[in-house]
C-alpha cells in the first residue's frame, strides 16, 4: 500500500500574502471593482480580442487578487466555472467579481452574459463564494450586470 501511495501526486493548497491586508483595495462598488479591471486592461486590445478577468475578495470587500482567465476572439472568451471557483478556492476569497470586456464598445449584456452569471451565482451559492457582480468592460466604461449600475470613462 506504501508503494501505491508514492506513486501519485501530492495535492496541497498554498497561498501566500504577498501584501498586507491594510493595504489592499477596498471593492465597495461596480464603479471601484472597474476602475481596478480597466487599469489592468491592454487599451491597445480592449476594442479588439475578448478578454475574461476575475477579482477575488476577503470578507471585507478587499481585493485580494486579480486574475486574467482567458482571451477568445472578437465576439467571445469562455470562462470555465471550474477554473474560477478552483482559483476562489484555493485563494480563499469569500466574493467573486467576474468581467469581460466586450470589443464592439455594447455594453448590454447577451442573453449569454445573462445566462452565465445566473450559473455562476448558483454555483457560487452552494460553495459559499458569493458572486457579486458581473462587469461588462469596453474602452469607454463599463455596465453591471448584477446591480445594472454603469459608468464611464472620460478620454482626454
Amino acid at each position: 500500500m506504501n508503494e501505491l501511495l508514492t506513486k501519485f501526486e501530492e495535492v496541497r493548497l498554498v497561498y501566500r500574502n504577498k501584501m498586507k491586508v491594510k493595504d489592499r483595495p477596498k471593492v465597495q462598488c461596480a464603479n471601484d471593482a472597474f476602475n481596478i479591471l480597466y487599469n489592468s486592461w491592454d487599451k491597445d486590445q480592449i476594442d479588439n480580442i475578448e478578454e475574461s478577468k476575475l477579482l477575488l475578495l476577503d470578507r471585507q470587500m478587499r481585493l485580494m487578487s486579480l486574475v486574467s482567465l482567458s482571451f477568445g476572439g472578437m465576439t467571445e472568451a469562455i470562462i470555465d466555472p471550474r477554473v474560477v471557483f478552483a482559483t476562489a478556492l484555493k485563494r480563499r476569497a469569500n466574493g467573486i467579481i467576474l468581467a469581460h470586456n466586450h470589443p464592439s464598445g455594447n455594453l448590454e449584456p447577451s442573453q449569454a452574459d445573462i445566462s452565465l452569471t445566473e450559473r455562476f451565482k448558483s454555483l457560487g451559492e452552494m460553495m459559499r463564494i458569493s458572486l457579486l457582480d458581473h462587469l461588462i468592460v469596453t474602452f469607454d466604461g463599463f455596465r453591471s450586470i448584477v446591480s445594472n449600475e454603469s459608468g464611464g470613462i472620460h478620454h482626454g
